[in-house]
């Protein structure tokens, strides 16, 4: 993805994209941390409850993103905020928290990046995850044929492995287990209302759809997108009410050295 990321229209479903760091940190079995280090930290929204948790840890927030750590700088202060790899990017002494909310799905080698990221933990550190696991839910099944059925389509061919297939949940657990002293792995499926399809469109722009439209011009992008949004509306019915509910299936694992 060569194009950088959109704050303002990531945070406009802000508090749905929160609420799963939040219920990934409840999990968080720590008392209190020295190092706390947000990977991907975005906008803020993670790191938001990252401080309130940790109030006397040195917290850093790391992302690829310029313009997401300067409104991360802006709304989200009482951090350090870091431009950086995030698959390379090193704490400065180990750290007693990895918080990693909804990246590292766009990192390859899961096999080798979790276990590196175990080993910049303090002993009893944790590694907390969080991923969304969707890519077999309509939202995602409607991306990938409307670019195969487009004048796009040539162009469009790689955008569907943009994100990382995750591992079972089997195959993780055994990847973590060797290296940590305790392993949980869990799935969450929320339901978001949202207010029609348009709206399912508005919310994966500035993540899912990433991959597709930074591949398109302008033109190709708009017809793309009515392309996308003509499947959404028979792949999701509107509720009595006018609102479409949007099945979200998110990977949490908790890990501690």
């Amino acid at each position: 993805m060569t194009n950088d990321w959109n704050p303002a229209l990531y945070d406009r479903f802000g508090d749905e994209r929160e609420r799963p760091s939040r219920d990934l940190l409840a999990r968080v079995p720590l008392a209190d941390a020295t190092l706390v280090v947000d990977l991907g930290c975005g906008s803020g929204l993670s790191t938001r409850p990252l401080i309130e948790r940790f109030a006397g840890a040195k917290v850093i927030g790391v992302d690829s993103s310029p313009a997401m750590l300067e409104k991360a700088r802006k709304t989200v202060p009482g951090a350090s905020y870091e431009l950086g790899d995030v698959a390379a990017w090193e704490p400065p002494v180990p750290a007693d928290l990895v918080f990693a909310n909804a990246v590292l799905q766009w990192l390859p080698d899961h096999e080798d990046l979790m276990p590196r990221l175990v080993s910049r933990l303090r002993l009893g550190g944790v590694l907390a995850i969080q991923m969304p696991d969707n890519l077999g839910e309509p939202s995602h099944r409607c991306m990938v044929a409307a670019a195969e059925a487009g004048p796009w389509a040539a162009k469009l061919g790689s955008a569907a492995g943009a994100r990382t297939e995750l591992l079972s949940i089997v195959d993780t657990y055994d990847l973590l287990a060797p290296v940590c002293r305790h392993v949980d792995i869990w799935t969450t499926t929320y339901q978001h209302p949202l207010d029609g399809h348009q709206a399912i469109v508005d919310w994966f722009r500035s993540t899912g759809l990433r991959p597709y439209l930074d591949l398109l011009d302008d033109a190709e992008k708009i017809g793309f997108l009515d392309a996308y949004l003509a499947r959404l509306d028979t792949s999701y019915v509107l509720q009595r009410d006018g609102k479409v509910l949007l099945a979200f299936p998110r990977r949490f694992i908790v890990a501690v050295r």
